[in-house]
Formats: structure tokens, sequence, C-alpha cells
């Protein structure tokens, strides 16, 4: 009787013990006392976590604060680990996509600040100049809600296609109002778009999986300009955008060691978006 009742109490024993896992998570990022100043901030794997390495540096120079860094190589584990306690922030998306997951998942999150433009841009290893790609080609696009809309944008602009609301920053395929030169869409997921490029006519890839698999933005077919709308984001949970802790990583981000090391790494092609 004793084991049974023990063996059924030991989920309940491991849940408390989480429960009060994730209290010491936000616990010790909200004290006041430098010697429990620690955050987890999730990043995606590859040149944007060596550039948050030195607000790293910098946070614990600067204001004796501890920042572990968690690396994912997706985009939708660091929400879900925000979400759960795992994470006091995370550093990896712009805010339509912020906004497509909180209004898909129901998301609590919050804006803390402001990090860098990662330009999209559209590669091709079979054509030189995007005049040259043929009818029919197949084109490979990011298949998370706003990095697909962001592609088949820029497509519009440099009108290749048509979409029925350009201003749609979600379109997908099925938003094309015209296609004259019957591409063929592929919708794979970001990190996988470099490994696809061979066996496609044109891949759309974010700068943060671009620059690692060897490519640079000034070999894209078409790419977006400093002007973009899309600066990524620092974000953690509502009502935590405002500690301590969490602007002192900010400040730390918006550095000028931060801003060369990301130069240095995506070779001018990280535009800084707080300024």
């Amino acid at each position: 009787m004793k084991d049974t009742l023990a063996h059924a109490l030991r989920p309940v024993r491991l849940l408390g013990a989480a429960a009060l896992l994730g209290a010491g998570l936000i616990a010790g990022c909200g004290s006041d006392d430098a010697n429990t100043q620690s955050i987890k901030v999730g990043t995606v794997a590859g040149p944007e976590t060596d550039v948050m390495k030195v607000a790293k540096q910098i946070a614990k120079e600067e204001y004796d604060l501890n920042v572990e860094i968690i690396e994912f190589t997706d985009y939708v584990s660091p929400n879900a680990a925000l979400a759960d306690g795992s994470l006091d922030a995370n550093a990896f998306q712009h805010e339509p996509y912020l906004n497509s997951m909180i209004q898909d998942r129901g998301y609590d999150f919050a804006i803390a600040g402001k990090t860098f433009v990662y330009p999209i841009g559209a590669y091709s290893e079979r054509y030189d100049t995007i005049e040259n790609l043929p009818d029919g080609a197949i084109i490979a696009l990011p298949n998370d809600p706003s990095n697909e809309g962001r592609s088949l944008i820029l497509m519009h602009n440099k009108g290749l296609i048509e979409l029925k609301d350009p201003t749609n920053l979600e379109a997908t395929p099925i938003d094309i109002s015209k296609n004259p030169h019957n591409y063929e869409f592929r919708e794979i997921a970001a990190a996988q778009l470099p490994r696809v490029l061979p066996d496609v006519d044109l891949a759309f890839i974010n700068n943060t999986f671009a620059q690692p698999a060897g490519l640079s933005l000034d070999d894209a077919l078409i790419k977006e300009g400093p002007e973009s709308p899309y600066v990524n984001l620092i974000v953690t949970r509502e009502g935590m955008q405002d500690n301590k802790a969490i602007q002192q990583l900010v400040d730390a981000y918006q550095s000028p060691a931060v801003i060369d090391k990301a130069a240095e790494l995506f070779k001018g092609a990280a535009v800084p978006g707080w300024k």
C-alpha cells in the first residue's frame, strides 16, 4: 500500500518541483541581488547566437548579469520554451512572426527591445540574375507564416507575380492572383532551405541561415533593403518587459561591441533596428 501510495504521489511531487523551478527562474531574473541576477535567453544556433555571446559578455561586465544562452535550431521551440518558463527571453523573431504566433497559439508575450534587421534574399545556384529565371521555375519559400509572405511580397514588388493584397504580411501561394510565369512553389522549413537550394531554381533564405551556409546577401537575386520593417526583437513574457535584468540584457545588446560583431559576422547585412 505504501509503495502504491508513494508511486501515486510521485507525479504530484515532480510537478511541484517543476513549478518551484519555474518560480525560481522568475525570481532570479527579478532579484536586486547581483549574486542572483541571471537570466536564460533563447537564440537560433549560428551567427545570431555568436552576436548574443558578445551581449552576454557586456551584460556581465557592465551589470554583473549572468546570461545563459540556450540554442535552438528552429523558429517554433524558442517561443514554446519562453511560454512554459524555460526561458526568460528569446531573441530571434521579428514582429510579424511574433504576432502570428500570439494569434495562433495564444502566447502572452511582450517586446522588450529591438535587435537587427536581417534582410531575406532569394538565392540560386542555377541562374545569375532574376531575369534569367525561366517560366515554370521551382521556387522554395520559408513555410512559417510571416517569412513566406515576406518572400511573396518581394516577388510582387519585383513584378514576378501579383498578390491579391500586397500588404498582407501572411500571404501564401493561394493569395497569388497572377502567376504569368507559372512558377511552382515549395514550402520548406526555413532552416532546411540552404540544403534544398541545389534542387530548386530559387530559394528565399533568411540571412540567419544563409550566412552559415556560405551565402552572401550580395549574391541574392532579390533582397530586402535596410528599410525593411522586419526588425528582430528581444521578447519576454507579458509583465516582464520592464524587469531590471531584461532591460540590462537589452542595453547590453544595443551596444557598440554587438554592432561591431554583427557587422563582422554578417558582412554589413545586419542593420541595427533600434537606431
